[in-house]
């Protein structure tokens, strides 16, 4: 199993830190962001590790330099010529991901120390082309599944704009925890150019395809992103 970590975004809601530096470099509790998110991966078993790079991308080739990646096989997809966003990151990146079973793909603005392998063995035996972790919390945006966690569709409460992918009797809402792992199939699938997000992209999959929701148990989850806000 190989992972991707999601470091690209402009981080606008760690101002001021991030009109000068990357926000995978915003330090909590002692440890920046991609440390604490090199560190889940690796604990997990995962040793190679994809990093997307945009913003001050050369602090973190330097930063991943100077700590010797943190012991990891690290590559790194550069999108310095344009920030691709999630979905088109990823699709930029799937060349990472060859002749593996599973591809992780996490956010770098989050703290949770979900257990990953149990995760994994849930996608196997679920055999979902993607399967999303989700947790039962407040927020603005929910994924909609249905009674046996499928995806079914996409709601955002502020503007009151709700997506489905197909019909269902029962709508569980959940939200997004900023982790997933894909069955590398997925990226035949993709027939988006450019920058997309990865959450049209599984709107449009849904359709025909079963992405799955995972009701993670992690003790911890934060959405760091938010502490600028």
């Amino acid at each position: 199993m190989k992972a991707m970590i999601l470091a690209a975004g402009l981080g606008t809601r760690l101002k001021p830190f991030t009109d000068e530096h990357p926000k995978a470099l915003y330090h909590v509790e002692g440890k920046t962001l991609l440390e604490h998110a090199l560190l889940h991966v690796s604990k997990n078993g995962i040793k190679d590790v994809l990093i997307n790079i945009h913003h001050f991308a050369d602090q973190i080739i330097e930063y991943l330099h100077l700590n010797n990646n943190f012991g990891l096989n690290i590559s790194i997809s550069d999108e310095t010529g344009e920030l691709l966003e999630t979905g088109g990151g990823l699709k930029k990146a799937s060349w990472f991901f060859t002749g593996c079973d599973a591809a992780l793909v996490r956010n770098v603005d989050i703290l949770s120390d979900i257990d990953l392998r149990r995760m994994t063995e849930y996608h196997i035996a679920s055999k979902c082309l993607a399967t999303l972790a989700v947790r039962n919390r407040e927020t603005s945006r929910y994924f909609l599944f249905d009674e046996t966690m499928k995806l079914c569709g996409w709601e955002n409460l502020k503007t009151g704009e709700r997506r489905m992918a197909r019909p269902s009797d029962t709508v569980n809402a959940l939200a997004f925890s900023g982790i997933q792992i894909i069955d590398p199939q997925m990226f035949s699938l993709i027939t988006e150019e450019g920058k997309f997000s990865l959450t049209d992209l599984y709107l449009r999959l849904a359709e025909t395809q079963n992405i799955c929701g995972y009701p993670e148990e992690g003790l911890l989850w934060r959405d760091v992103g938010r502490m600028g806000e």
